[in-house]
């Protein structure tokens, strides 16, 4: 699926517990897959959901969670 020029397909691989969809106000989200998180993971500055207007935000959202994640 590509939508607005991005292969979401590519997001879903190089992220595969993360799902992504886009608002009608063209947004991007990513939310955990299958993970709820724990208040304490939360202070830790682990994120349920990420959102940007660009892919590029995103994706750098996402690496901080897992550098944030590789941390904990």
């Amino acid at each position: 699926m590509t939508t607005l020029g991005y292969d979401v397909d590519a997001l879903r691989t190089a992220f595969p517990n993360w799902s992504f969809f886009f608002s009608d106000e063209g947004v991007l989200y990513a939310t955990r897959r299958g993970v709820r998180l724990e208040d304490s993971e939360i202070l830790k500055g682990l994120h349920q959901t990420v959102s940007a207007n660009d892919v590029e935000t995103v994706v750098d959202l996402l690496q901080d969670q897992e550098r944030v994640a590789a941390m904990s």
